[in-house]
């Protein structure tokens, strides 16, 4: 992977991550148009999730860090309340990641069918969102939590947008536009932390791979994702709130399509 390959999938991978498209769907085109498959591609993908993990960290610093103060105070409070929803959240992204691992990689192959099949999934659940009205105070219930939860596992499959599936399933079951962005980044957060550390180690632990690409061009796919992760996420709250989901609809069914078509002909 050259240098300029790195910092075109770290932009799509920080852009997509949090704009309604699906990152993995996008990843798998860009490495494909751009013949970027390598060795080192496991590390490349961990690398810019980190990034735009990081990049949800900085956005919602203020959050996290309230969360954080409420907790160690010891007392049943708001913090707890929403931390234990985070958890549960959780739940069914865990067991596909603990007993499903090797089924899901196996996705990950260049299968542009596939990806164009759940761009045009994706399409379609961002287009019902139209017929939702914001629901004034709707904050994220257990049994919500649970349900977003299994929209997030869902969105394993490249093609299907995880703040997309999760932000608009949230919506669909009356969660407030501003609560169901705020909850679907930092719900992913541990996943993605979590994940990146175990490949991490999956990837040391594999010394007879011969390292092709420098470590410049993986730092620059990181930065490339994480400025691109920074404004995505503050674009992604403000198109949430304004109720514009209907405009990644259209792209992501037209993306769908013509991937879907190109290994149809």
């Amino acid at each position: 992977m050259g240098l300029l390959e790195a910092i075109i999938l770290g932009i799509i991978q920080g852009l997509s991550e949090f704009l309604p498209v699906s990152s993995s769907g996008h990843l798998e085109i860009g490495a494909v148009l751009l013949n970027a498959h390598t060795s080192e591609s496991l590390l490349f993908s961990v690398l810019v999730h980190a990034a735009t993990a990081l990049s949800t960290i900085i956005v919602f610093r203020k959050d996290i860090g309230n969360i954080l103060k409420g907790i160690f105070t010891f007392k049943w409070n708001e913090s707890y309340d929403f931390a234990l929803k985070i958890i549960i959240s959780m739940i069914p992204i865990a067991i596909i990641g603990v007993f499903f691992e090797e089924q899901v990689e196996s996705f990950f192959t260049g299968n542009l069918l596939l990806v164009g099949s759940m761009l045009l999934v994706t399409a379609v659940l961002l287009a019902f969102t139209q017929t939702v009205k914001n629901k004034e105070g709707g904050t994220v219930q257990y049994w919500q939590a649970i349900i977003i939860g299994i929209a997030q596992s869902i969105a394993i499959l490249p093609g299907i947008s995880r703040s997309g599936a999760t932000i608009a399933t949230a919506l669909l079951i009356g969660v407030n536009k501003e609560k169901a962005a705020r909850f679907s980044f930092l719900m992913v957060l541990i996943p993605i932390l979590g994940a990146s550390l175990l490949k991490v180690i999956e990837y040391i632990d594999q010394p007879a791979v011969t390292q092709q690409t420098g470590g410049f061009v993986l730092f620059m796919g990181f930065l490339m994702a994480f400025l691109a992760g920074l404004f995505a996420c503050k674009a992604m709250i403000k198109i949430v709130k304004e109720g514009k989901l209907i405009y990644f609809a259209v792209y992501c069914a037209i993306v769908g399509s013509i991937a879907v078509i190109s290994q149809l002909i």
